[in-house]
């Protein structure tokens, strides 16, 4: 989430202009936008870790709610209204990006909406039973494709989502190639989520907790990339494409894998609270980035960023990436005021 208020701040945009082309900085900021087509950039794994960690946290949520005498309908009703609600915000967010009513499901809360509820309703399910389910969503992703268009399947704009779409909304993601169908393959990356998310809170010593992690991790990987290699499937986030989602779900589980041995088992916990105040708020502070404050705190870093340093003769470049880092900073602190008075707006 913190990486996404950065998006949303402009702090990406502001660091490409700055770095000249060629330059390793340059290399490294290219990291943060997404790949074109056929390709990995850092950016491509964001969603998918988002919609991974959502897995995750899901088995912790539910027992939580059991111990406190909730049965498996309330809690279903709990879901379907959450994902509801979801759905409805990510319809909202293209009406604010077009500046009009418009039918568009590409937003990734519109995706999450279909990926949580499906996850919830196996959630109680072996984890042999789950994983079965998600591949299945893969294996059927991978067949709508490719009889839709056996010899070239995966064709920016003229493959089976695009065409879904038209079908769908009436129109195609234009010169982005995103596609609504990519709920259906994601939905691996929740249901992964969910499954990792049982094992850690299952009996098992840290130890196994963090070796299984690992080999699960290192295997989405190898399949992921060896289907890229191998031209079974080309790695594209665009299309949610069976290589993206295995390789991107192997660097989700070996970042928890990470993060779980750093934090639990090993006890660094305390540079967590830093962001661990935007995740607090994170569905809010995501739908404010994305409207009325990217909006009015952009401007508002302008002021002490171009408005001062471009006076005194720094580049307008460089003005803007400071600019850009007070209004992230911005952002930051309205989610540190929410967490220091305890405000936690929940769906």
């Amino acid at each position: 989430m913190f990486l996404l208020l950065a998006e949303a701040a402009f702090v990406y945009g502001a660091l490409t202009d700055y770095f000249p082309e060629g330059s390793v900085g340059a290399a490294i900021i290219q990291q943060f936008h997404h790949h074109p087509w056929n390709g990995l950039r850092f950016w491509d794994l964001i969603q998918p870790f988002f919609m991974f960690i959502v897995g995750v946290a899901m088995p912790f949520s539910l027992a939580a709610r059991t111990r406190k005498g909730a049965n498996w309908q309330q809690s279903f009703r709990h879901i379907l209204r959450r994902c509801l609600l979801l759905f409805c915000f990510g319809v909202g967010l293209h009406w604010v990006y077009n500046g009009k009513p418009v039918w568009e499901l590409w937003n990734v809360l519109t995706q999450l909406s279909f990926t949580i509820l499906l996850t919830f309703l196996i959630l109680n399910w072996d984890w042999k039973k789950q994983l079965a389910v998600a591949m299945a969503c893969l294996l059927l992703t991978g067949l709508l494709y490719r009889g839709y268009a056996a010899d070239m399947p995966f064709v920016k704009d003229r493959n089976f989502g695009s065409w879904f779409d038209l079908l769908l909304m009436g129109k195609i993601d234009d010169g982005g190639g995103w596609v609504t169908i990519n709920c259906l393959p994601t939905a691996a990356h929740t249901i992964w989520g969910a499954m990792c998310g049982g094992l850690l809170l299952g009996e098992d010593s840290p130890g196994k907790k963090t070796k299984w992690l690992v080999v699960a991790g290192l295997a989405g990987l190898a399949i992921g990339y060896g289907l890229d290699l191998a031209g079974v499937s080309p790695i594209i986030k665009r299309i949610a494409t069976l290589s993206f989602v295995f390789a991107s779900g192997g660097w989700a589980i070996l970042a928890l894998a990470f993060f779980y041995w750093l934090v639990d088992v090993e006890g660094y916990k305390r540079w967590t609270t830093f962001f661990a105040i935007v995740g607090s708020n994170s569905i809010f502070i995501y739908l404010f980035a994305e409207t009325i404050g990217h909006q009015w705190l952009t401007g508002f870093g302008r002021i002490f960023g171009n408005g001062i340093l471009e006076p005194l003769g720094v580049s307008p470049a460089f003005a803007l990436v400071v600019s850009a880092l007070i209004t992230l900073g911005l952002m930051w602190y309205l989610c540190y005021f929410l967490y220091r008075k305890k405000l936690f707006f929940k769906i």
